[in-house]
């Protein structure tokens, strides 16, 4: 069940799988010169620092704990743009960044964004939100790994469930965290960040059939 489901979900030639974007981001010439371990690692530096550059791009939300900023375009294309591995070491590079750094959403920092220990465990409002982000950067870039990103109604549909994973875990921290209810997480975690979400989600979507098509080919062709 399991492999027919991966089969299904696989878009790509087997030559061509696990072959991202990213991987054309190198120049050949710099790329024949360093180890792949070393390409490997400046893109996934490369991507935790976009991300920390976008993350303080943030306008408050009255009466919500959840700025709007632009972590959630920078994740899904750093996911999709890396793969699974790479996306994933990024995004969780980046949160780890944050424990010492104002990497975080309106320049926070510290462990305590997330969680800290006050004779109990004290949840952050939107630490659910940073580790949906890795979660989210993983699954984008295994779909894009399988082709998702190739065309405009995958990329679509990958930026989507990369979208919904960081909601399905920021949601129930923020409830936890805060005392709110269900339905009030969502009033103020969710409701107010739809229709930004969904033009950033186009606009990742569409970015990378543009890059594929910029690039000229798909890896493995002439």
């Amino acid at each position: 069940m399991t492999t027919l489901a991966s089969s299904r979900m696989n878009r790509l030639p087997v030559a061509e799988r696990g072959i991202t974007i990213a991987d054309f981001f190198v120049p050949i010439r710099l790329g024949e010169r360093i180890s792949s371990r070393a390409r490997h690692l400046v893109l996934v530096v490369a991507g935790a620092l976009f991300i920390a550059l976008t993350a303080n791009y943030a306008v408050p939300v009255p009466g919500s704990p959840v700025p709007v900023t632009g972590q959630t375009f920078s994740i899904l294309l750093v996911g999709a743009a890396l793969g699974s591995r790479r996306g994933l070491l990024a995004t969780a590079l980046y949160v780890g960044l944050g424990f010492f750094l104002p990497v975080y959403a309106e320049h926070r920092s510290g462990l305590g964004v997330i969680a800290h220990w006050d004779g109990h465990l004290v949840l952050g409002a939107t630490g659910g939100y940073l580790a949906g982000f890795v979660l989210a950067g993983a699954v984008v870039g295994r779909l894009a790994e399988l082709g998702w990103d190739r065309r405009i109604g995958g990329a679509v549909a990958a930026m989507l469930v990369g979208n919904v994973l960081i909601y399905l875990v920021g949601l129930p921290w923020l409830a936890a965290a805060t005392g709110m209810s269900p339905a009030m997480a969502i009033d103020k975690g969710l409701s107010p960040f739809l229709i930004g979400d969904g033009v950033k989600l186009l606009l990742a979507a569409g970015l990378f059939p543009l890059a594929w098509w910029v690039v000229g080919r798909r890896p493995g062709e002439g």
